[in-house]
């Protein structure tokens, strides 16, 4: 997991293209080689760390940085990079705690290197840990956003906007008390409901999910260690004793009002999606048989795993739907919540390699898995679906992704038909300098 520089041991984070980039770039009237697709009118963003010191104890701690691509008319008008300027970006203060002398909590300590969303005409930066950070779609940083003062806990990197109502769901996490708030903005991005969810104690609870109906939570055993966080590194770590368990709740209740269901002990970062089916919530994630047992490197493996729980019976049924490793899993942005045909997924193996090889589009109709190799040293990252229209059908679109190329040293935007997956690219945009291994990011269409 890591080498030796100077004495000094650097972790696999700091090593290749997971290393952090030093200079903040602007380029316009990039290189395509093929064609964009002009319906293609937007911005592809990126969010992922990149320490500004060049250090991080860990993967998840450098500060945030986007890099982002404008597309128009077939032509890839410009890229930018930028650090997203938090309080210990804009301080120089690495070690900034989230905890203040008399125990109070800072939500304004914020790398926001996690993910960047679009909802009610802003853009967000995203940490769990913190509270969201606005930026311009030059990727400026505005400041801070807390809801007109609406939003005292944090908020997790992984919103759901929901396709039929322009709802945004979220929650926040702590270490201290209350636990787990649920938070609902409307599609004005006005904060409507905020409801403190019952949980033991303080797990790391990264993503969720939400079906047209119910709100979804893993309460699952990775769980604040106050060892980790005195040693400035990922504060959580595995349990055996904490359990596992899917909380589902309706959509507009309340805390009182979630049923638990208990599963087996695993870990998920992030699921696929989830539907409802009549009396079942169905949940597609990739699933960890656990995580960080003794080291905050331990990742072990993923699959793609599905949750079938029936809220008449109690009863949950589990089931592995695919053995190969993936992280990063996605879904067509108008499917979330609702049934879903088609899922792409980053083949991704940190037992073996931090490296990726591959996307791979699932379709979960047809049982079939299609794979799109880059080709030698070429390491793929999310891969984002995007429609090719509002009513296009579900793999009616492109699929886009930064593709890093070990031998060049250099990254590219490529675009992917998700019609014709395992096909060579429909368009590759050359990037005037790498873009490191990173986290999520989405497609936000020009404003109509």
């Amino acid at each position: 997991m890591g080498t030796e520089i100077a004495g000094e041991k650097l972790l696999f984070h700091l090593q290749g293209n997971f290393a952090p980039v030093h200079q903040e770039k602007t380029a316009f009237d990039l290189e395509v080689q093929g064609a964009l697709p002009p319906e293609l009118r937007g911005l592809y963003l990126r969010n992922g760390p990149n320490p500004r010191s060049g250090r991080s104890p860990h993967w998840f701690l450098g500060d945030g940085m986007v890099h982002g691509v404008a597309l128009a008319e077939g032509r890839a008008k410009w890229y930018r990079n930028r650090w997203v300027r938090t309080r210990p970006y804009l301080e120089g203060d690495e070690k900034a705690l989230l905890i203040r002398p008399d125990g109070s909590v800072d939500r304004s300590v914020a790398k926001a290197n996690t993910n960047i969303v679009a909802h009610a005409g802003r853009l967000l930066a995203l940490v769990e840990s913190s509270l969201p950070t606005e930026m311009t779609r030059e990727l400026e940083t505005v400041g801070t956003h807390d809801f007109c003062g609406k939003l005292a806990t944090a908020m997790t990197a992984h919103p759901k906007l929901c396709p039929v109502t322009g709802e945004m769901h979220f929650f926040g996490y702590g270490f201290t008390s209350p636990y787990l708030t649920y938070h609902c903005a409307n599609a004005a991005g006005e904060l409507v409901q905020s409801e403190v969810i019952e949980v033991p104690g303080p797990t790391m609870m990264h993503d969720f999910a939400i079906t047209e109906r119910h709100v979804i939570f893993m309460d699952l055993p990775v769980v604040f260690d106050g060892e980790r966080a005195m040693q400035g590194t990922m504060p959580y770590a595995w349990s055996d004793d904490y359990g596992a368990r899917l909380g589902i709740m309706p959509r507009g209740g309340g805390g009182a009002e979630v049923h638990w269901f208990e599963i087996e002990p695993c870990y998920v970062f992030h699921p696929l999606n989830a539907h409802a089916e009549g009396d079942e919530v169905v949940l597609d994630v990739a699933r960890y048989r656990e995580i960080w047992r003794e080291s905050p490197s331990d990742f072990g493996r993923a699959s793609l795993h599905r949750f079938r729980v029936d809220l008449a019976s109690g009863k949950v049924r589990e089931e592995e739907l695919d053995d190969r490793g993936i992280e990063f899993p996605r879904v067509d942005p108008r499917r979330e919540g609702c049934a879903h045909r088609f899922g792409y997924a980053v083949c991704l193996d940190l037992l073996t390699s931090q490296s990726a090889s591959a996307l791979v589009q699932y379709d979960l109709a047809g049982g079939e898995v299609r794979t799109h190799e880059f080709g030698p040293g070429c390491a793929p990252g999310e891969g984002v679906f995007v429609p090719a229209s509002a009513g296009a059908s579900e793999n009616e679109g492109w699929v886009m992704s930064f593709v890093y190329d070990r031998a060049r040293d250099a990254s590219a935007l490529v675009v992917l038909d998700a019609a014709s997956f395992e096909e060579p690219p429909v368009a590759t945009v050359a990037l005037p300098q790498r873009v490191p291994f990173g986290f999520h990011g989405n497609w936000i269409p020009d404003p109509t």
